[in-house]
């Protein structure tokens, strides 16, 4: 699971504690979500059944408090996810799919590649789901303090599910944040955006694939897809290119090619008024990339550039490109989060403000970066490299 969840769940939630709500109130706690549910309109039967065979999961409580030491350089993130195995089956899968991929970008707009694409790096084409108990899960997380408001929606929601028949309590498996299906939706996304495309009277995500796949096509069309574009090219960028540009504006098309940007190729880019931006993810010496609108809708189902790039160049393969003119570099370090900080506090010092030091690579720092980049003489590209690093005296773990 790496989409929805990311996108749904974790970001822009009220952080209400940090301390776990102790275990034996945990049958007090489902008590009040039952009656909270069946005031939501979650029939009797289906509250108290699921309910009563809902366990406290510790292993939920656990990876909801994990954080990762080290942050994910871009080579090892794209490497992982857009891989030749992956791409010959995504290959593999929009040819034996056609009919129903066809049928589903023709309701809404988005081609069958990126369905494929989505799929292959959500459950890699529906071979991992997810064991654990949905709604187990959803109440271990409503139960505890930390965002109990969030997911308590999200265990009524999943209730519901169960209430209007899309499937059995008991099958109702998913990861440990509660996204389930082919494509992990959340319960809310579900009772919003799910469809039954096969016409068996069931909005069944995990077992039907018309039924996920159309869901997935109408939730990015509901994000505001464009079927008129892609979701954005690499690019070269000339020597003397200003990295300030990086920084999300959007500008046309033809302004870009004005500043001397070329395709991948270094061919001219159109002269079109359709308008990107600069992404750059791994600094001068990586990839550069122009997102376009499509780019945008992508991170409404994960708000990481990572995972947008990732889920665009898997599209672009699975449909017959070939792989990237800049592959990212490989041999750089991934920072940890207190090698973050410490940058973070050091760039503070200096006077080039990033903002509260929270060991987490954000557009404070990294606009503090290029200010640190500019003064220094360094490709001002806001990216945390070796030089930065060692000129500004931040230790780093290999």
């Amino acid at each position: 699971m790496t989409g929805l969840l990311a996108s749904l769940a974790l970001p822009a939630m009220a952080q209400d504690s940090t301390s776990p709500a102790p275990v034996d109130a945990f049958g007090d706690c489902k008590a009040r979500l039952q009656e909270q549910a069946m005031a939501a309109g979650v029939s009797r039967e289906t509250a108290s059944t699921v309910m009563a065979g809902v366990e406290h999961l510790d292993r939920v409580i656990e990876l909801d408090r994990r954080q990762p030491e080290f942050t994910t350089t871009f080579a090892d993130y794209l490497n992982r996810r857009v891989n030749e195995d992956r791409i010959s089956t995504g290959r593999e899968l929009l040819e034996e799919h056609s009919g129903l991929l066809d049928r589903v970008t023709a309701e809404t707009g988005v081609p069958a590649p990126y369905l494929v694409a989505f799929w292959g790096l959500e459950t890699n084409f529906g071979s991992y789901f997810g064991k654990m108990s949905v709604p187990s899960a959803l109440t271990t997380l409503a139960c505890d303090a930390r965002r109990s408001s969030f997911f308590t929606q999200q265990l009524i929601a999943a209730l519901r599910i169960i209430d209007e028949g899309a499937i059995a309590a008991d099958q109702m498996e998913g990861s440990w944040a509660g996204a389930m299906g082919h494509v992990q939706f959340m319960p809310t996304v579900f009772l919003k955006h799910a469809v039954d495309a096969d016409g068996d009277g069931r909005r069944d995500l995990w077992n039907s694939l018309p039924d996920a796949m159309m869901s997935a096509g109408k939730f990015l069309e509901s994000m505001g897809w464009d079927p008129d574009y892609r979701w954005g090219r690499e690019v070269i960028l000339p020597g003397d290119f200003d990295y300030g540009l990086a920084d999300g504006r959007k500008l046309p098309l033809t302004k870009w090619r004005e500043l001397g940007i070329t395709d991948a190729f270094g061919n001219a880019l159109a002269d079109e008024p359709i308008k990107a931006s600069l992404v750059v993810p791994a600094g001068h010496e990586g990839p550069a990339f122009l997102a376009y609108h499509n780019f945008k809708v992508i991170m409404g189902w994960n708000r990481s550039e990572f995972y947008a790039i990732a889920v665009g160049h898997l599209a672009d393969r699975v449909a017959g490109a070939g792989g990237l003119q800049n592959p990212p570099p490989e041999d750089v370090p991934a920072l940890s989060r207190d090698s973050i900080l410490e940058l973070q506090e050091t760039l503070n010092q200096r006077g080039y403000d990033s903002g509260k030091p929270d060991g987490i690579m954000g557009p404070g720092t990294r606009s503090a970066i290029r200010q640190f980049q500019a003064s220094a003489g360094l490709v001002a590209d806001g990216y945390p490299g070796e030089s930065v690093l060692e000129k500004l005296g931040v230790s780093v773990e290999r």
